[in-house]
């Protein structure tokens, strides 16, 4: 698919490359390198480096293959299955596994444990979200466990997205965060979109900043060193929690990307993964109408990272002489 613009006038000159990562936002910069080495990126006809300066008036064009078709192939990975029917699925996610493929994860992900489970036990699967996410109404981060529902049809994809949409859904999360909130409970109004430096990150630094609401109640204190809290998202921008938790002061423990490295050795006690579990969630049933919720503990990595705390937390204090 061949595109062309015109930069406008007003533009600080930058790298191409940069220029373009920030307007497309579903290509990554890489790719976007990649793209302009093959001379599919041209300014004014020319074919420049990644590192060509853009200026007001140049004109810029992009031809950008369709991709090819995605073939997922189901694979033998265990599934913690809480509930299934004929119209939807329940099941515990554990960390540690990408959702949906990607670049640079296009195997041993959830969707496709989920095609071999349906091509050993039978059944369909929701197709509205495309090759790459069958049946998936929602996400959760590579490193997040916890519960997730999948759409079997597409009327019940169709269903539970309106209710998530609607904020009819019910979902707690629990997090481990680095200190205290001030204020045992509290709700954190922040807009956030993709971070218009590092694309990786969302953030309120945004050229595109959407509606985000969290309700956050801190249910237990480890001393000053760090609380667990209870969440409860009225919205469900991606990175939505990590990102609030940061912006309130408190980041998720084990989450470098928005607390930095002081969250992933605290105390003597080593962070092994971002401590962020979707503890419960609950819907209204596509078919039936019945209300369900199902809730899971703590994995075991982080009850454990809890008994280190609980232990600092109830430490006596030395005092200076």
């Amino acid at each position: 698919m061949i595109t062309e613009f015109v930069v406008t006038a007003g533009e600080q000159p930058k790298r191409l490359d940069v220029f373009l990562v920030n307007r497309e936002r579903d290509i990554s910069r890489s790719a976007l390198q990649r793209l302009i080495e093959l001379g599919r990126i041209r300014i004014n006809g020319l074919a420049v480096k990644p590192s060509q300066k853009i200026k007001p008036g140049d004109t810029i064009t992009m031809d950008v293959p369709k991709p090819e078709p995605l073939e997922l192939k189901g694979e033998a990975i265990p599934l913690e299955i809480l509930f299934e029917d004929d119209q939807l699925l329940v099941l515990e996610k554990p960390s540690g596994i990408v959702v949906h493929p990607a670049p640079g994860n296009w195997n041993g992900t959830l969707v496709n444990a989920l095609l071999h489970h349906f091509q050993v036990a039978g059944g369909s699967v929701s197709t509205i979200g495309g090759k790459e996410r069958p049946g998936l109404v929602h996400r959760l981060d590579k490193e997040t466990s916890g519960v997730m529902v999948i759409a079997k049809t597409d009327q019940a994809h169709r269903h539970l997205a309106a209710q998530f949409k609607h904020h009819t859904i019910s979902r707690v999360y629990e997090a481990l965060v680095l200190g205290v909130p001030k204020k045992g409970h509290g709700l954190i109004e922040l807009a956030i979109g993709r971070d218009h430096k590092e694309r990786k990150k969302f953030s309120s630094r945004t050229t595109r900043p959407k509606e985000s609401v969290t309700e956050y109640r801190v249910d237990h204190r480890f001393g000053k060193t760090a609380s667990r809290v209870l969440l409860y998202p009225r919205t469900g921008r991606t990175h939505q929690l990590r990102v609030h938790l940061s912006s309130l002061g408190h980041p998720i423990l084990g989450d470098p990307t928005y607390g930095g490295r002081k969250v992933c050795y605290v105390e003597g006690i080593e962070i092994p993964r971002v401590m962020l579990h979707a503890r419960s969630l609950g819907f209204q049933h596509p078919m039936t109408g019945e209300r369900q919720e199902y809730v899971r503990p703590n994995p075991p990595d982080m009850d454990q990272v809890i008994h280190q705390l609980t232990r600092i937390g109830s430490a006596p204090r030395l005092t200076e002489a």
